[in-house]
């Protein structure tokens, strides 16, 4: 499994946990619990890397913890 920075947080609106993976564009999933918002993360990620892969796409390094100003 990569090693990308995941955010999660709950959703009022969604009424789910979602997550960000902010290295990989786009890179998202939810889940009822926490849990599985994770798991669904480590799919999306796998899925991401996959396809990015059959297109000859960049793929990021992960750097772990983002740093922002």
């Amino acid at each position: 499994m990569a090693k990308y920075e995941i955010i999660i947080y709950w959703s009022e609106i969604d009424n789910a946990y979602i997550t960000e993976v902010p290295e990989l564009s786009g890179c998202m999933a939810d889940g009822k619990t926490y849990s599985e918002a994770l798991q669904n993360t480590e799919i999306v990620i796998a899925e991401w890397l996959e396809i990015a892969r059959s297109l000859n796409r960049e793929i990021p390094v992960p750097h772990g913890k983002l740093v922002y100003a």
